[in-house]
């Protein structure tokens, strides 16, 4: 129906504007609300707002007979939440049909993960030309402090403190933190910013540029990522996100700190770090310095 066509996209706006997810984010969540205007014309119901919840619960079930994975019911039902919160704000609904829906529980496995000599291994190149430099510092700020793909797009020069080794992360849902930076990613950051005034205008903000003296873009570093594991000899597919995954998976085989681990990843419940371990707690910068293998003082 033309009406709820226009509540997703009134939705998407919001998603994109007001909590500024990313663009993949909310193209997840389109195509989730897609499957549930696909149940509303089905089932004949109509507009968002005369779902029911005994329809809510039928939609849910439907999702798993039709093979959907724990993860994918789980996904979708939440964007069918959100919206309906949306609504409720926008006073397009009167309740949430969907509170109270929980999807089956599926098992989390272990992401794909470098071990720590595959790591060294990617990040440890040896730069001839200044954008070589820029891709050594890429490499190893995703290693040293564990960021998303998006986070490290977003950088600007002004986001880093090299002094004090750390720098301010825009995460998602516009959420800030201040995360350590290892001594070989300050060493790599320092080296291509005395190179970086050569290819960007005096009031460009991004720390990563292109050729073009342009912020580099998500798509480009992660062919760049691509294009450093094949040159330095790793024999399967890496990308952005591995790198993340692996920083926390050494730094937890380390440390047993998941709190930390949690901080430092930026993620809003622990549940979700938990997909690496089940250790204990201690102190996060301790830990960092200590147990994160580009972060280790010299004797």
């Amino acid at each position: 129906m033309a009406g709820n066509d226009e509540t997703i996209k009134a939705f998407v706006e919001h998603l994109r504007y007001e909590r500024r997810l990313s663009e993949h984010t909310v193209a997840a969540y389109q195509r989730d609300l897609c499957r549930l205007c696909d149940f509303l014309d089905e089932r004949s119901i109509g507009s968002f707002n005369r779902l029911t919840p005994p329809q809510a619960r039928l939609f849910a079930a439907g999702l798993r007979h039709a093979g959907l994975s724990g993860r994918s019911i789980s996904r979708t039902l939440s964007a069918a939440r959100s919206c309906y919160r949306y609504l409720l704000r926008e006073k397009q609904a009167k309740l949430n049909p969907f509170e109270g829906i929980s999807a089956p529980r599926s098992e989390r496995k272990l992401p794909n993960t470098l071990n720590i000599e595959e790591a060294a291994q990617l990040v440890s190149i040896k730069p001839v030309s200044d954008l070589d430099f820029r891709d050594h510092a890429i490499l190893e700020l995703f290693y040293s402090s564990g960021l998303r793909l998006s986070e490290l797009a977003r950088t600007d020069l002004k986001d880093i403190d090299l002094s004090g080794a750390t720098i301010v992360v825009i995460g998602k849902g516009d959420k800030t933190r201040i995360v350590p930076v290892g001594r070989h990613a300050v060493a790599a950051i320092r080296e291509w910013i005395e190179r970086r005034a050569v290819w960007v205008e005096a009031d460009e903000p991004a720390l990563f540029v292109s050729r073009a003296g342009t912020r580099l873009g998500a798509r480009a570093i992660q062919k760049r990522l691509e294009f450093w594991a094949r040159r330095q000899g790793l024999d399967r597919g890496i990308h952005p996100h591995m790198l993340r995954h692996s920083f926390a998976s050494h730094l937890l085989e380390s440390s047993s700190d998941l709190r930390a681990v949690q901080e430092l990843l930026g993620h809003a419940d622990i549940s979700t770090t938990q997909v690496y371990t089940h250790l204990d707690f201690q102190h996060l910068a301790k830990v960092y310095d200590k147990a994160h293998p580009r972060a280790r003082r010299r004797r």
